[in-house]
């Protein structure tokens, strides 16, 4: 065959190859994040790259050292792309064996009439490739978009409401992204609020200030501003106030379990918490390596120092500080090789939520990287989709009997 065919195949395998090492490989730099976060949760497709282009260059004929490159890489990039679909039945396994301990053997009997909208298994190969489907057709739900709660310092805050289109109160997800505290909008991760609002909840996606013009708690104060607004027009917005949850994402998990965890909390009936820092005095004298977005930045930006130079800020900021007893039961869900903010701060989280006597129930990916939920369809967020619509069907659901509380 002609050169121009052989440097073909050879640079379609390099591709496939350098996209599949990001599987293993942690991003050392923020422009290769995207990367690090997507290459888990697309690997299938990656898998079938590798594997077209193996079958191409497989029968190439006579072989030189481009064919025998491009052979080898395919190859390895085939098993690398593997690495997180192999993990997926124990994964999965572990993680139903979580939810049955925690919340109970017969904890799905209090949500029954909803399994028709619930995903089938944790992981559905197909959906990778096809995208998940909304439990309800389009129309079936309504979305509001910058709704005016608050405006602080004239900056207008906003939020989203996601509900479904039949008048009625329904029980609520109030939700705050992330973004390092410094970027991000209501209008982020629609797909899973629009999910959601399929599925019979209201979703309210709440905005606040940004660092570094603001820094904490300015965050904090809006969020607040937010759940009162919540509060005191629940039935305009079509929420069950008797029925609420919170969740945030990140930087958003963060604001969220304080809020909820706080003596005079809004009454929330459950907590949500994606890979959001728990400790940040420890985050900052235990950066990840890697650390992509220089955490410690990060963290100062926000909170205008290091911990040495503000200890009770960085305490009044850390989520693992309002532990008590008689919490809402939380959901944490972590990526295993998060380096943003890494999983063992969440262990921590689940542990210091255990001794108090709280129900708490553990989600973490081990192939994952942080924000592996921005894929949708990926691999790690169909597990995180499966076990999030499960607990939170179980908390909101107005016959829900829970179960006695571990021992710890």
């Amino acid at each position: 065959m002609g050169w121009v065919y052989r440097i073909g195949i050879l640079l379609a395998s390099e591709i496939s190859f350098f996209l599949s090492l990001w599987i293993v490989l942690p991003a050392p730099y923020f422009w290769l994040l995207p990367l690090g976060v997507g290459a888990p949760e697309v690997s299938p497709w990656l898998f079938l790259a590798n594997a077209i282009a193996l079958g191409f260059a497989w029968f190439v004929s006579p072989r030189d050292w481009m064919i025998n490159l491009a052979i080898v890489s395919v190859a390895i990039g085939a098993g690398l792309s593997l690495l997180p679909l192999v993990q997926v039945p124990a994964t999965s396994a572990k993680l139903a064996m979580e939810l049955r301990a925690e919340l109970g053997e017969g904890y799905d009997k209090s949500f029954a009439a909803l399994s028709g909208k619930l995903r089938s298994a944790p992981f559905l190969l197909l959906d990778v490739f096809r995208g998940i489907a909304p439990p309800l057709p389009p129309g079936a739900i309504n979305i509001q978009r910058g709704i005016v709660f608050a405006e602080p310092e004239g900056i207008s805050l906003q939020l989203n409401v996601y509900r479904p289109a039949a008048a009625g109160l329904y029980p609520a997800i109030a939700l705050i992204y992330g973004g390092a505290w410094r970027t991000g909008s209501p209008d982020d991760y629609e797909a899973f609020s629009q999910y959601f609002a399929g599925q019979g909840y209201t979703v309210i996606g709440l905005d606040y200030r940004h660092a570094p013009a603001h820094r904490y708690p300015a965050q904090q104060t809006d969020i607040a501003a937010g759940l009162a607004y919540i509060q005191a027009h629940a039935q305009a917005l079509s929420v069950d106030i008797n029925r609420v949850a919170v969740m945030g994402r990140s930087a958003g998990a963060q604001l969220a379990t304080i809020a909820a965890y706080q003596a005079d909390a809004f009454p929330f009936r459950a907590v949500v918490n994606y890979y959001g820092p728990v400790d940040l005095a420890r985050g900052y004298e235990e950066p990840p390596i890697p650390d992509p977005i220089n955490s410690r930045h990060v963290l100062t930006q926000f909170l205008g120092g290091p911990p040495t130079e503000l200890p009770d800020l960085y305490r009044q900021a850390s989520p693992i500080h309002f532990v008590r007893p008689s919490l809402p039961p939380t959901l944490l869900v972590y990526a295993g090789r998060d380096n943003l903010v890494q999983a063992k701060f969440g262990r921590q989280l689940r542990d210091r939520l255990r001794d108090s006597g709280n129900q708490v129930v553990w989600v973490e990916i081990p192939w994952a990287e942080h924000a592996f939920d921005a894929v949708f369809r990926g691999v790690s967020n169909q597990i995180a989709l499966y076990y999030t619509e499960r607990f939170l069907a179980w908390a909101l659901q107005p016959e829900v009997a829970r179960s006695p509380q571990p021992v710890p």
